[in-house]
C-alpha cells in the first residue's frame, strides 16, 4: 500500500497559539521521560506527554521533540532510547527532568545503563519501554520520534497524569502511588 503525503493550503485558524494549547490541555496525559546516552556517552533525558501506542505488531510507540530542542539533533543520530512512564507521586522527578541544562537532571537520580548504554531510571515507574529509534518524521514545529519496543515492563502504581497545565494524581490515589 502507497501513501501519498500531501500539504494542503489551509486557512489560517481561528484562534492564536495560546489559545490552542489552553484547548490541548483540557485532554489529560500521562506524563514520561525519556532517556538516552549522547554520542559522547553522556545520559540524556527530558520530560515529554506526548508519548502514545502505535502498533502491537510490530510493537511500536512514538512521543515528540520539539524542534527547537537541544536534545533534537541527537535523537536524530542515536540508535537507542527508553520511554518510562510516571507513577503518581512522580511529580517532583518529572519537573526535574524538565529543568534547563542536561547534567542537572539525573543528579540523585538512581539508574543503570541498559545493553545499549541507555539510563533505565530505577525510580518506581509505572512502566517503561527501551526503543530502538526505528522513524522520525518532522511535522508542524515538532519531531515525530517511532520507538521499536525491545524490552518493556510495568509495574502496578497508577500514571501521574498533566492536565490544564499541571500535574495530577491519578483520581482516588494518594500521592505516594498507592
Amino acid at each position: 500500500m502507497s501513501m501519498k503525503h500531501e500539504t494542503l493550503v489551509t486557512a489560517p485558524p481561528a484562534f492564536d497559539s495560546a489559545e490552542f494549547r489552553r484547548t490541548l490541555g483540557r485532554f489529560p496525559t500521562g506524563v514520561a521521560i525519556v532517556t538516552a546516552r549522547t554520542p559522547q556517552g553522556q545520559p540524556l533525558g527530558m520530560t515529554v506527554s506526548s508519548f502514545n501506542s502505535v502498533s502491537l505488531n510490530p510493537p511500536l510507540i512514538l512521543w515528540s521533540l520539539s524542534l527547537q530542542s537541544s536534545a533534537r539533533e541527537i535523537f536524530e543520530q542515536i540508535e537507542h532510547y527508553a520511554v518510562h512512564v510516571l507513577a503518581a507521586g512522580q511529580a517532583g522527578l518529572a519537573r526535574q527532568f524538565a529543568l534547563p541544562g542536561r547534567a542537572s537532571r539525573f543528579e540523585g537520580v538512581a539508574w543503570r545503563p541498559n545493553e545499549h548504554g541507555v539510563p533505565i531510571l530505577e525510580s518506581g515507574h509505572a512502566a517503561w519501554f527501551e526503543c530502538y529509534n526505528r522513524s522520525r518524521y518532522p511535522e508542524g514545529d515538532h519531531m515525530i520520534l517511532v520507538g521499536e519496543v525491545e524490552h518493556c515492563g510495568h509495574t502496578c502504581a497508577m500514571p501521574l497524569v498533566f492536565h490544564a497545565g499541571g500535574f495530577h494524581l491519578t483520581p482516588g490515589h494518594d500521592d505516594n502511588g498507592t
